[in-house]
């Protein structure tokens, strides 16, 4: 058995597939990105409405699709397990080509605000159905670097946003922008479905051709028929039970451990303050330079996040598969925490008259984004993925997601207005504080789930000695 576990085949196409499925964080990571330079454009004099846009209606631009995202998760993960991962991602993309669309037909506030709640659903398809997708098209062995593509690839369409929104006109950004998700809808038709959705709805045969041009191996190949028998085990130990699938996680005292642990995972991610830097960072940047004399513009040190944020996802795809879930997620929260803390000092000092190095709230700018990239945007995800089957997998994402949104929603609308009121430091101690409870609750609660089967990891949660670890 170990042998035959061992003969993986050529991960090539499982590579392919998962990049395609994954560049759906692209897409909708330059919905997020163009909030930052667009949102500078929008509220100056040379703003395309011909009026400046006001600090209420840009907060509500940027919390809306937080919002829109609590309904929406659940609407994907239900759309996602009764049509299948492949048609799901595919509308994600038809959602955000919609979006560019409307405000390239009109500049009024109602056609932001229609715009910006569809971001939602493409935000609730890439965080809710990418990871579980990837999941379930890869191997055990690659599947954690696979699920990071999404953040990855996020990091990478908000750097592209953050530069042509600075190179080109206000129309030039929309035609582009609307352009990708239309080619990206086109390529995932050659995509396979995921395996397990073809087994859950008895296309076993399907299942077996998908099975074999991913593992790139012949459908009566041994490899394949194991696989298909631990997909159809699996499902058929969730056959029974409760059919309202969050009531089933609360009466099980192993479930609900492991729903703790994905809702502590996913608040981790949003907490952490880079929702609010990533969103409003020129503004963020503007306050810093103010009296500085730094050479770079707001945007441009925007797009120095971009940079991080890039460097950040390769480093996490990188290395996730070599240190593992748990000490990636310890190191990210605990340096996260740091930074933010030093931020929040920097700019309380700077309150008080005292004369501060203009670099720090750079470094530490960076710092967090780093960390939210190479390892809190992306774990919690794939820890979630990890810690439970196929039947609870779209609803605890959904779920986490729909109060991780929540969060964020009252992040954005409220981070600039309390900035104004009690200043911007209580706000990043805040945050602070958050991430290094985080990495404290990471090194007590959660378990290592690399490369390891689901009743290994439920052995840990039982508080049981595995002879793997």
């Amino acid at each position: 058995m170990d042998t035959i576990t061992a003969d993986i085949g050529n991960p090539i196409n499982q590579i392919i597939c998962a990049l395609f499925i994954n560049f759906t964080g692209f897409v909708y990571g330059s919905t997020i990105g163009w909030m930052s330079p667009m949102g500078l454009l929008l509220q100056s004099r040379d703003s395309p409405t011909g009026v400046p846009l006001s600090n209420t209606e840009i907060s509500w631009m940027a919390s809306l699709p937080y919002l829109m995202c609590i309904p929406a998760n659940y609407v994907v993960a239900y759309v996602g397990d009764r049509y299948g991962r492949k048609k799901t991602v595919m509308l994600m993309s038809i959602t955000c080509a919609v979006c560019w669309a409307i405000k390239l037909c009109s500049l009024s506030v109602w056609a932001f605000i229609v715009a910006r709640c569809l971001v939602g659903f493409s935000m609730a398809g890439t965080c809710v159905c990418c990871p579980i997708y990837t999941k379930e098209i890869a191997n055990k062995n690659i599947r954690g670097a696979l699920g990071c593509l999404v953040s990855l690839f996020f990091t990478i369409g908000s750097m592209f946003m953050y530069v042509i929104g600075d190179i080109f006109s206000y129309r030039t950004v929309l035609w582009i922008a609307v352009s990708i998700p239309l080619v990206h809808l086109v390529v995932l038709i050659a995509m396979p479905e995921s395996p397990s959705y073809l087994v859950k709805v008895g296309k076993e045969e399907e299942a077996e051709k998908a099975l074999s041009w991913l593992r790139r191996k012949e459908k009566n190949h041994l490899v394949i028929q194991n696989e298909i028998e631990e997909i159809k085990n699996e499902q058929n130990n969730d056959a029974e039970g409760d059919k309202f699938l969050l009531k089933a996680i609360f009466k099980d005292s192993i479930l609900i451990k492991a729903f703790q642990i994905a809702l502590a995972a996913a608040l981790a991610r949003e907490l952490c303050g880079a929702v609010p830097v990533l969103n409003f960072a020129g503004q963020i940047f503007a306050m810093s330079s103010e009296g500085t004399g730094l050479v770079l513009s707001p945007n441009q040190q925007t797009m120095m996040l971009g940079v991080v944020q890039i460097t950040g996802g390769l480093l996490t795809s990188s290395v996730v598969e070599r240190v593992g879930r748990k000490a990636l997620l310890i190191v990210t929260s605990l340096v996260s925490g740091l930074s933010m803390c030093v931020l929040a000092s920097w700019f309380l000092a700077r309150d008080y008259q005292y004369v501060s190095p203009a670099w720090i709230p750079i470094i530490t700018l960076c710092l967090c984004i780093l960390c939210d990239a190479a390892g809190l945007q992306a774990l919690p995800t794939v820890i979630t993925g990890e810690i439970f089957s196929f039947k609870y997998r779209g609803t605890v994402l959904a779920t986490t997601m729909a109060i991780a949104s929540l969060s964020d929603f009252f992040q954005l609308l409220y981070f600039k207005p309390l900035a104004s009121a009690i200043g911007v430091h209580v706000a990043f101690y805040f945050f602070g504080l958050m991430c290094l409870c985080s990495a404290l609750y990471t090194v007590l609660v959660i378990p290592e789930t690399k490369g390891r089967d689901l009743e290994d990891i439920y052995d840990d949660l039982r508080g049981e000695q595995c002879s793997q670890q």
